[in-house]
């Protein structure tokens, strides 16, 4: 019953969320400017805590050598003075067992400068690093505050963290502008062209814009304009050539018919075959009709009798049934009007009947008008999940087609007249058994 029209691989998928370029070149800016002054404040920070570590423990190490040399030159009795301001410990062997007591922390260190931390009575922090000598005949300690050190570093990083917001913002305000000076032409292009869009004759874009990348784009939408109104040009003379070349030759056969069937001395079996030729003229005419409002999008007026239409359609697939046991009736109201062509209509009940017919091998065809709708309902094999899934494919032909004649484009034309005039059309499962096609107006 069904020759559905879009596949579920050409079904729009749901759009996914995407950044405008305007935002990308921001979030570009931003991040580069946050990056590189995080990266130079770690830089900065990094060199100044190395070269002050390597100043104080070189000053320290001085202070350690002049210790000893000075306790070497006055041959163990004169105090250890700190050559620069530093506080100066030495123990001889006779004091290590008091500074095992009251140092512990110290009497097991080795040479070298080492960082240590002292909790106040106050539960605050102080650092100090402790230059070690130990030798046979004393043990030398120097010990450097490093509390205010620790102080400056702190202010010194805050300062740090000052900077990289600052120049982050500084960052975030450049590649503002630095966007809006990118996509102000990019931005302008697209607003000429949605201008152009709407007239027949397009605007030229190229000599609005400099020559650079945006020059060399409105260039190429330029000559894709012009190339695509050639197509549409000559695609809309050819449907007009083809639609006034056929409608001669049919108007030619509507006369010859109409003068053959008004001969009284006419047999019924060739009378029969007149009006079937009559019948299929009238079907070719509303094809050609509905095609060409098809091909130039728009929507033709008229007085169309929703139940004589479809009483036309039902005569003219009865005489195509060729013995198959179906009853084809009309059912619903009378008297429903529509502002459009009758070929329109025709179009779209009749590719609905022709398939109810088509894909029934036995039973009934009913039509039933409504006042907003008509349903074409059948007693055929039912509408399978394959059906169901393909339905408006263009070129798909149902699982129930076998070999039977057509290309399968049938409800793809009845799905454009339905975009053309705002109708809605819809093939389901019936009830009990067969298919119910649905065709409402808007």
């Amino acid at each position: 019953m069904v020759e559905p029209e879009m596949p579920p691989s050409q079904q729009r998928r749901k759009p996914r969320y995407r950044r405008r370029l305007r935002s990308r070149i921001i979030l570009s800016y931003l991040l580069l400017g946050f990056g590189l002054t995080l990266a130079l404040a770690f830089a900065t920070n990094w060199a100044r805590t190395r070269v002050e570590t390597q100043l104080v423990e070189d000053l320290m190490n001085r202070n350690l050598d002049e210790s000893w040399k000075r306790f070497e030159q006055s041959g163990g009795r004169e105090p250890v003075v700190p050559v620069q301001q530093l506080r100066a410990f030495f123990y001889t062997p006779d004091k290590f067992d008091d500074l095992r007591i009251h140092r512990p922390e110290w009497y097991a260190l080795d040479d070298g400068i080492h960082n240590m931390t002292v909790v106040e009575e106050d539960g605050s922090k102080s650092y100090y690093k402790l230059g070690v000598r130990k030798t046979p005949q004393a043990w030398f300690f120097l010990a450097y505050d490093m509390s205010q050190s620790a102080r400056g570093e702190k202010q010194f990083n805050n300062a740090l963290i000052g900077v990289v917001i600052v120049f982050t913002g500084l960052s975030l305000l450049v590649g503002w502008w630095a966007a809006s000076k990118v996509m102000s032409p990019v931005s302008d292009l697209a607003q000429r062209i949605r201008r152009s869009g709407n007239s027949s004759d397009p605007e030229a874009l190229a000599p609005h814009f400099p020559q650079d990348e945006v020059g060399e784009l409105a260039k190429a939408l330029d000559d894709y304009a012009t190339r695509l109104t050639e197509v549409v040009q000559r695609d809309r003379e050819f449907n007009a050539d083809v639609s006034h070349e056929l409608r001669t030759p049919l108007a030619v056969i509507r006369g010859a018919v109409e003068l053959l069937l008004v001969r009284p001395d006419l047999d019924e079996r060739t009378r029969t075959r007149l009006q079937r030729i009559q019948r299929a003229e009238q079907q070719c005419t509303d094809l050609i009709g509905a095609l060409l409002l098809l091909s130039r999008n728009e929507r033709a007026q008229g007085a169309c009798d929703v139940a004589k239409v479809a009483q036309q359609q039902l005569e003219s697939h009865r005489a195509q049934l060729a013995g198959k046991p179906i009853e084809l009736r009309l059912e619903g109201e009378t008297g429903v009007l529509l502002d459009v062509p009758d070929s329109a209509l025709a179009v779209a009940l009749g590719n609905l009947i022709g398939n109810a017919v088509k894909y029934t091998p036995s039973g009934e065809v009913v039509v039933r008008v409504h006042r907003d709708a008509v349903e074409v309902v059948d007693s055929g094999p039912g509408l399978s999940a394959e059906d169901a899934a393909n339905l408006f494919t263009r070129g798909y032909r149902g699982s129930h087609a076998g070999a039977s004649q057509g290309g399968g484009i049938g409800l793809s034309i009845v799905r454009r007249l339905c975009a053309l005039y705002g109708w809605d059309v819809q093939v389901q499962p019936g009830a009990e058994k067969g298919v119910v096609a649905t065709l409402r107006f808007g």
